[in-house]
């Protein structure tokens, strides 16, 4: 194994000729660049932090958010550690992924939602006893699309009304990371490393631990991606500090993580999911666990319960390779807003959305995409193929619809 050991360190950014290049050297190529590679962490530059405070929080965030907020003032129920340190909780919330949409059921914000653990779910100081709860306000952090901060902001401020909750940019004090990698994608839970949870002051099983807590009293931890299990794991921790389980040489830049993410066929933030004109249900959000279809009312609802009852989806986010004419992978040739195109018919397959280098996302026509006879191109790029991939993550009956739909046809 401490042969393998320089084979994780990447540099700070990756083309995807480069990659490829060692992964042809050191790794198997024949399912993704990223097979047995990991794990890896990345710092989240594209992505901040809010925080929600006060005793209306749960219920104000209900009644705009696609997912069940009312979740959060439930016990616990998720193991996330066997220590006994005083800043780790034995039961923690879960996050959550959730949508705010507009009055017309589009795509605004996606956030990721934590509830910190109270003091009285962990030891105390003194590590003998659990601590108290006295005059702590309840609060959500949600890690959020940086570029859209202070609208987000505008917003959340224009329906809070009269409800007793504070909304801060709280940016400054907190980042937001990621953990992945291919040996990742068979934990199943925070619980199968329990040193995961180690931060804070306290750590006895991880130093790095104790060194992220200065100026912060509330452990913070990894949890499972919302999503998806084979995304990783993914935390918000106090700015300025490494995270406990992420080593100098396994920490690379952000845009392999969007590779990651590419490769799945998931999309996040405003700038991949277009705001104000997204459905949902077309960028499989419902998939990922961002849409309940048993809580009650919220801001956009009318139209994503009506798709959801329907059944068809014809149109739906899927991941794409760009090939040349003998099959290789090219990259640097195409670019979001860029049609794809049926090669023997010319007709629009769709758009792509999301580009780096030879990987890609693309919202296309199932009947384009998934038929085996379509010839996929780029539009006035005729030497760029375009190969649709089925993500393993897809639930059989989204590919039954599609079936039913083309019979109906």
């Amino acid at each position: 194994m401490q042969g393998l050991k320089p084979f994780l360190r990447f540099p700070k950014s990756i083309t995807c000729y480069s990659y490829v290049t060692l992964a042809r050297r050191h790794f198997s190529t024949h399912q993704t660049r990223f097979d047995h590679v990991g794990p890896m962490a990345s710092l989240l530059k594209s992505r901040s932090v809010v925080r929600f405070r006060g005793p209306d929080t749960v219920k104000f965030l209900q009644g705009l958010l696609t997912n069940n907020v009312q979740r959060f003032c439930e016990s616990p129920g998720d193991i996330t550690s066997n220590l006994v340190t005083p800043n780790v909780p034995f039961l923690s919330a879960s996050p959550m992924y959730a949508l705010m949409l507009t009055p017309q059921g589009r795509f605004l914000y996606d956030l990721f939602l934590y509830r910190p653990s109270r003091p009285s779910e962990k030891l105390d100081r003194t590590g003998s006893a659990p601590g108290e709860d006295l005059g702590r306000p309840f609060e959500l952090l949600a890690d959020v699309d940086a570029t859209v901060m202070d609208e987000l902001l505008e917003r959340f401020n224009k329906y809070r009304l009269r409800a007793d909750v504070v909304i801060e940019n709280v940016a400054e004090e907190f980042s937001c990371w990621q953990r992945y990698g291919d040996n990742l994608t068979e934990k199943l839970s925070s619980a199968d490393e329990p040193e995961a949870a180690s931060v804070g002051w306290g750590g006895a099983n991880d130093p790095a631990g104790t060194s992220s807590s200065h100026g912060n009293n509330v452990g913070l931890q990894w949890f499972k991606d919302p999503r998806l299990d084979s995304l990783g794991f993914r935390g918000i921790f106090p700015s300025n500090t490494t995270p406990p389980l992420v080593e100098a040489d396994k920490e690379t830049d952000e845009e392999n993580y969007l590779l990651w993410r590419l490769e799945k066929g998931v999309a996040e933030g405003s700038a991949e999911i277009p705001k104000g004109d997204a459905v949902p249900l077309e960028y499989n959000l419902a998939g990922l666990n961002a849409i309940s279809f048993d809580k009650g009312c919220y801001v956009g609802q009318e139209l994503i319960a009506r798709t959801h009852h329907r059944g068809v989806i014809r149109k739906r986010l899927l991941p794409l390779k760009f090939l040349d004419e003998s099959g290789k992978e090219m990259g640097q040739k195409v670019a979001p807003a860029f049609e794809v195109i049926n090669a023997l018919t010319g007709k629009k397959a769709g758009t792509v959305t999301t580009a780096l280098g030879c990987r890609g996302l693309g919202l296309l026509r199932l009947e384009e995409a998934l038929k085996g006879s379509s010839k996929l191109t780029i539009k006035g790029q005729e030497d760029v193929k375009v190969e649709a991939i089925r993500p393993e993550w897809w639930p059989t009956e989204w590919f039954r619809e599609y079936q039913q739909d083309s019979a109906a046809a």
